[in-house]
């Protein structure tokens, strides 16, 4: 999920992320299998794949797991996964795009449309809220790497076009057609990232009170939880009082 993302925010969203390593670990190698499939399985020429293995690797997934994964893109599994992508409208007004791979796009959209109705939100066209939205790369370091100027240094001679610095770590995004190139050259400087793919950036932000949160964090929930979801975004903003309360 991508939203707002204050300290309580990100705890919040952890603990919830933490209860579902099981599955988390199942969508990473599907994610894995699809960019091998698509892209090769050589790690320096498939920047979706090595972004794919990347992220799996901070989230503690066995190494074996990703080997099988990589491994199951030339046995041929894997082929009947397309990729998915939905947009709607949750509490508040909040814009919502769902990203999936699926094996059954109906089962797939059914689905996604009952989680939207059944928590306070309505899916739209496709169009309906992509466009408040900017489509990216983004590689997420670890605080530990630099200060945030020296980590805006860097991604400025990487030719990066923004930074978001927090106590919990930095954020680097860039243009969609020079992600590979960015990349490479912020390896260099500043290590591999611990994730590194592309998002859809909120242009601006809408603010929720505290039911509109309790009820859009519920249907984030719901959505990310569905197999056939692998990353939702949305360009809500939460209060830390707000935050504070709804994790109590």
């Amino acid at each position: 999920m991508a939203g707002h993302s204050k300290f309580k925010n990100i705890m919040y969203r952890k603990g919830a992320q933490d209860a579902k390593r099981s599955k988390l670990f199942s969508k990473l190698s599907r994610e894995i299998t699809v960019a091998a499939k698509m892209g090769g399985e050589d790690l320096d020429s498939n920047h979706r794949l090595r972004g794919a293995v990347q992220a799996a690797k901070s989230q503690s997934m066995p190494k074996d797991n990703i080997t099988r994964a990589i491994k199951r893109a030339s046995s041929g599994e894997g082929d009947n996964y397309e990729e998915v992508q939905y947009e709607g409208y949750g509490p508040g007004g909040v814009s919502i795009i769902v990203e999936g791979l699926t094996d059954n796009r109906n089962r797939t959209a059914s689905e996604v449309r009952v989680a939207f109705s059944k928590n306070g939100g309505n899916m739209g066209e496709t169009g309906s809220v992509s466009y408040q939205f900017d489509h990216v790369g983004m590689m997420k370091y670890p605080a530990d790497v630099g200060t945030a100027d020296e980590v805006f240094e860097a991604a400025l001679e990487a030719g990066a076009e923004d930074i978001e610095s927090t106590d919990e770590g930095h954020e680097v995004f860039c243009p969609l057609e020079e992600f590979g190139s960015i990349r490479s050259a912020l390896e260099k400087s500043l290590g591999e990232p611990d994730v590194a793919r592309l998002i859809w950036k909120p242009q601006n932000t809408v603010e929720v009170d505290e039911d509109q949160a309790r009820t859009l964090l519920n249907l984030l929930d719901v959505l990310e939880d569905d197999d056939d979801v692998q990353h939702v975004f949305a360009n809500f903003e939460v209060s830390d009082e707000v935050m504070e309360r709804l994790s109590s």
